[in-house]
């Protein structure tokens, strides 16, 4: 394992999923961890967790929209452990299933608010800070959907895109003062982005977690990811042996990014076929 010895974390987003999974991984590689996430109850269960494995962490209540909030994120972490070393942007939330002229400006708002609006805000307090310390990282959670474009996703994409070229720019701008930037995009991992699928009824619950593995299963690789297998990831990014990576944008895909939608393809397929086959009908008629 990487090790992160002596390093302090800042992770938004560690209540849950990735950045709970990156959150414990962090701290089992040595680093003190600070987590910000407005799931009171989830945030403070992965700090105790920490804690009673023998790590260092410490949890506060924060909305990374809110730059008060983020502010007081910051230098809360600053003041528990002494200094800042690595922030982990992964806040974000799913911002639903619509097209654009189906899409609420509200929910619109919200989704660029917390998913990019929200990296701005934690990148732009944490800064000054990381600056001071010899081996800084910042590592962004974006998306594949942030490189791709997908069905029914149009805040989420437009949000994570702009994550995956902010993160690009931070690079240039800092990496010549030590501080490397770096980006991870993740695929379909086991996780339940903001318990939206826990708060469906079983039945609808079950459709949507089978359509879910029906489309991890397309990937080469053939099936979802676990958490931890991400927060590996992060917490390479994080260490010294990846010194000389910064504007890198590491995707954790299984491969899906790599090749082509094999489930649209083929039901391209299935029309096409069909419209032959009425085409050669209607000339033997």
């Amino acid at each position: 394992m990487p090790s992160l010895s002596d390093r302090v974390v800042l992770l938004t987003g560690g209540a849950t999923g990735i950045g709970r999974a990156i959150a414990l991984d962090m701290a089992a590689a040595g680093a003190a961890v600070a987590i910000g996430d407005m799931n009171v109850g989830g945030g403070q269960r992965t700090a105790e967790e920490i804690r009673s494995a023998g790590g260092k962490a410490s949890f506060r209540s924060c909305d990374v929209a809110d730059a008060e909030q983020v502010a007081a994120l910051v230098d809360g972490a600053v003041a528990d452990f002494g200094q800042l070393d690595v922030l982990v942007n992964d806040a974000g939330i799913s911002g639903g299933s619509h097209r654009l002229h189906e899409l609420d400006i509200d929910a619109w708002d919200r989704t660029i608010a917390v998913n990019l609006r929200g990296t701005f805000l934690s990148a732009r307090a944490a800064i000054p800070h990381l600056l001071r310390r010899p081996q800084s990282a910042m590592i962004n959670v974006a998306s594949t959907y942030g490189i791709i474009g997908a069905p029914l996703a149009p805040s989420y994409c437009a949000s994570k895109g702009g994550i995956v070229n902010l993160t690009r720019q931070l690079a240039v701008d800092y990496s010549h003062d030590g501080l490397r930037v770096n980006a991870i995009c993740p695929g379909y991992i086991d996780t339940d982005m903001g318990g939206r699928r826990a708060s469906l009824p079983p039945a609808e619950r079950a459709a949507a977690e089978a359509r879910r593995e029906a489309n991890a299963a397309l990937q080469p690789i053939g099936r979802q990811a676990q958490a931890q297998e991400v927060a590996r990831v992060a917490t390479f990014l994080a260490s010294d042996e990846a010194s000389f990576m910064t504007g890198s944008i590491v995707t954790v895909d299984g491969g899906c990014t790599a090749t082509f939608n094999h489930g649209s393809l083929r039901r391209a397929a299935r029309v096409t076929l069909r419209c032959c086959r009425a085409g050669r009908a209607g000339r033997r008629g």
